[in-house]
């Protein structure tokens, strides 16, 4: 992670570090999920909501209750099909980049 290690992503530009991270980690998932060969009822749904996701990481610093709510379904409609899981779990990590959750953690 790129805030793990204390780092800025070397784009040349002045790029926010936690939108390059969000934009890697839904990428990532994306990729994941259009490899998956199974069929599940709410598939449709985590991929509609990766795409907005993806699409607000153009835009500048997306609206964390926004990206709160793609994270709920998103898990929501995968979170049992544990060959997502390290995707999830990246993703969701790159949300809360974004701060905290206002009941905080777990």
């Amino acid at each position: 992670m790129l805030r793990s290690l204390g780092q800025r992503p070397v784009t040349g530009s002045d790029e926010d570090p936690r939108v390059a991270e969000l934009r890697t980690a839904v990428s990532r998932l994306r990729r994941e999920l259009a490899a998956h060969p199974a069929e599940f009822p709410d598939r449709g749904i985590a991929e509609d909501e990766l795409a907005a996701l993806a699409a607000m990481t153009i835009d500048g610093v997306p609206e964390t209750p926004r990206l709160r709510r793609s994270l709920l379904l998103i898990a929501g409609a995968i979170g049992s099909v544990s060959a997502l899981s390290r995707g999830l779990s990246a993703v969701r990590s790159a949300v809360d980049l974004f701060g905290e959750s206002p009941r905080g953690r777990g």
